[in-house]
């Protein structure tokens, strides 16, 4: 392995801002430092750092607006990390970036395991499969780290939504028949420390344990902040449309978490204890 610092990119958003904290003598680069978007500078940014460790953050995450702009997430989602791994190979160096659980079609009726088929439904899961595919080819030793439904106590997400309408005297209707795994970032990061700073290559599922709904997600997250749960009901994903389709079960679950050294993380509702506490503080509910 090359003798040189972890490089976090993607620091900015949540699930890197949970590694940097962890790691803190990474170099976290943001988007203003190294931006997918502009594929031909990334190997100029990540050469000049010489790092033993790339752990890929960055990415395009807004789901419907992929189905417009599939291009620049592809770019960003698939190209960009195929531009990494291959930059990580040349130096000697691990890498390790992160999927989703889109990239399947969600018509299974067991969790999901890293061998079964892809076959992503939308515009968003294709670009992250793009990226799967380019990171393996470029570095034999890459990581593809997929995980679902991530939330933290520092950055806006589902939760925090949740809490901020509810707290406003909102009603809301929840979709109650699509079903994955939260993942707190947090347990997120010090997972795909372990596994960047390990030996294990190719695909393997991360998540916090035990799985559940949105709307069920939701309730728990009211009753923990201590805010009134029935102001969310539930309503099925027809009644909800969005412009791109979401898989209706897309539970992870992993036939290499031994190999990966990680064990299980805990279960959701513990760790959304901690998202809860901090985004209380953050949104001064």
């Amino acid at each position: 392995m090359a003798d040189g610092p972890v490089v976090i990119t993607g620091a900015g958003g949540q699930l890197g801002t949970a590694i940097a904290t962890l790691a803190p003598a990474a170099v976290a680069l943001s988007r203003s430092d190294l931006d997918l978007a502009d594929v031909a500078s990334i190997e100029e940014v990540l050469r000049d750092v010489g790092p033993s460790l790339i752990i890929n953050c960055a990415a395009y995450t807004a789901v419907d607006d992929a189905e417009e702009e599939e291009e620049l997430a592809t770019v960003v989602n698939g190209e960009a990390v195929g531009a990494m791994s291959r930059v990580s190979a040349d130096l000697g160096a691990r890498f390790v970036t992160f999927s989703t659980d889109y990239v399947f079609d969600g018509q299974a009726v067991e969790p999901y395991v890293e061998s079964d088929p892809t076959d992503p439904i939308n515009a968003y899961g294709r670009s992250k499969l793009v990226g799967e595919r380019l990171a393996l080819a470029q570095n034999p030793s890459a990581v593809v780290v997929r995980t679902s439904w991530v939330v933290s106590a520092t950055h806006d997400n589902f939760v925090s939504t949740m809490l901020k309408l509810v707290s406003q005297g909102r009603e809301l209707s929840v979709v109650s028949d699509q079903k994955g795994n939260p993942t707190i970032a947090v347990d997120l990061a010090r997972a795909a420390l372990k596994i960047g700073l390990g030996t294990m290559s190719g695909i393997v599922h991360v998540t916090n344990s035990g799985s559940t709904t949105w709307f069920d997600l939701a309730r728990e997250s009211l009753a923990i902040a201590h805010l009134d749960a029935s102001a969310v009901s539930p309503c099925t994903t027809a009644d909800y449309p969005t412009p791109a389709v979401r898989p209706a079960f897309s539970v992870l679950g992993s036939e290499r978490r031994t190999e990966s050294g990680i064990g299980e993380l805990p279960p959701w509702q513990e760790s959304l204890v901690g998202v809860i506490e901090g985004q209380a503080t953050r949104l001064d509910l």
